[in-house]
């Protein structure tokens, strides 16, 4: 059976444990005495999160969510991002593709966005809201890694909107930094 929760403590623990140690990864993960195995996965979420915002500051709390993406349908998503490559010759036809507007892509000013009109994340689901960005920025490790590879290169990727933190929809911007589309001669 999928249990989301169990690879959520498992990828939360070895990113934190590759930022600092055993101790500190369960500490944050199960919380003092583990008994934050006990708590609903709403709950469990704010805590654990709360734990390592007050361990870590804002810069190491992104990079180790940022590497606590589950790469959850990654294979089928990278196929169709390196199908919308193949089809265009430059940003503006990338983000203007039907299929890359159903994915949620857009090009607006030569900048590339993906969006959400709804949580992609099911951890969250029945998290009302949340008081921080720290749990989104797992997606943003998850779109880092997919364009890093369709494009080839190194990507940064910010997270401007997340619907759990109260705005209509989840919205990144993914910034490539090399040039794509090289232009033949």
């Amino acid at each position: 059976m999928f249990d989301i929760r169990k690879i959520q403590e498992q990828v939360i623990y070895g990113a934190v444990k590759s930022a600092s140690n055993n101790e500190t990864a369960r500490e944050i993960v199960y919380g003092k005495d583990e008994l934050a195995r006990t708590e609903n996965n709403p709950t469990w979420v704010k805590s654990t999160m709360k734990r390592l915002e007050n361990h870590f500051d804002k810069s190491a709390v992104n990079d180790i969510r940022m590497n606590c993406q589950c790469g959850y349908g990654m294979d089928e998503k990278l196929t169709l991002v390196k199908e919308l490559v193949a089809l265009s010759s430059s940003m503006e036809e990338f983000g203007n593709l039907d299929k890359a507007k159903a994915a949620g892509l857009s090009c607006v000013n030569g900048e590339l966005y993906l969006q959400f009109h709804f949580c992609p994340c099911p951890m969250i689901a029945d998290v009302d809201r949340l008081d921080t960005d720290t749990w989104c920025q797992c997606t943003t490790g998850y779109s880092k890694v997919l364009f890093e590879k369709a494009f080839e290169c190194k990507v940064d990727v910010q997270l401007l909107k997340s619907i759990k933190m109260g705005d209509e929809i989840c919205l990144m911007k993914i910034i490539p930094q090399e040039t794509i589309w090289k232009l033949e001669l």
